[in-house]
């Protein structure tokens, strides 16, 4: 592979990768709901335009199959008055057969309005079958869009939360943890040793205490003997 293809794949790989990146599921999804709707109403448009050259058809049916009726009843009024004298047979005939001719060029063009009003029906049976289906799509398309929505919302939630998880170091909060109970546990264990030696300290201020009491007493003892041997004398 020469060096100018290698470099075209590249960028090929490139620009689908950030196409793919701007591509937003729920824009994207909109969009193609838009275009759905934009071919529906172009598919409306032909619709009504085909129904209204049935429409003409169908009036060209008719008017052309009255005309050939009428050009036919003339006919028949001439022959009649030719067979009651008051017009001569020959130009009653004569202008019959224009009659006929024009009720058959009209029964022509009834029969062919008939013939292509057939067809135009069964194109605008199939329109009408294509637009109800084009019409469903958009329906369903637009119930899909709601529900995309809360899908992509609920995905945008857990992809926030799994992503603030996934910044969280367990390892270094659970050493924190257990740094923080060993100092809770050494903060208690100094509390006990203050306690204790609160408590040396009032034994060993007590045990004074007593001995003191007990010297003085033998000091009153002794004073009392005193006072004694003196009263004597």
């Amino acid at each position: 592979m020469s060096i100018f293809k290698r470099i075209f794949k590249i960028g090929q790989a490139e620009a689908h990768d950030l196409v793919n990146k701007l591509e937003d599921p729920i824009k994207m999804s909109e969009q193609g709901i838009r275009d759905l709707k934009k071919d529906l109403a172009s598919a409306m448009q032909a619709f009504a335009e085909v129904k209204a050259q049935g429409i003409r058809l169908e009036r060209d049916k008719n008017t052309y199959g009255a005309q050939a009726q009428d050009w036919e009843r003339k006919a028949i009024l001439l022959l009649d008055r030719a067979q009651k004298g008051t017009m001569s047979v020959e130009e009653a005939e004569r202008l019959a057969k224009d009659a006929l001719l024009q009720k058959e060029d009209c029964f022509k063009k009834a029969t062919e309005a008939a013939t292509n009003l057939e067809k135009q029906n069964e194109m605008i049976g199939k329109l009408s079958v294509q637009i109800d289906k084009m019409k469903r799509a958009v329906s369903q398309q637009e119930n899909e869009l709601i529900t995309l929505k809360a899908r992509a919302k609920t995905a945008q939630s857990m992809k926030k939360v799994n992503q603030q998880l996934s910044t969280i170091n367990a390892d270094s909060t659970m050493q924190m943890l257990e740094r923080m109970k060993q100092k809770v546990d050494e903060d208690e264990s100094l509390a006990q040793a203050y306690a204790d030696m609160e408590g040396l300290n009032e034994n060993l201020s007590s045990k004074i205490d007593k001995a003191l009491e007990s010297s003085d007493s033998s000091a009153d003892l002794l004073l009392e003997d005193l006072k004694s041997k003196m009263l004597n004398k």
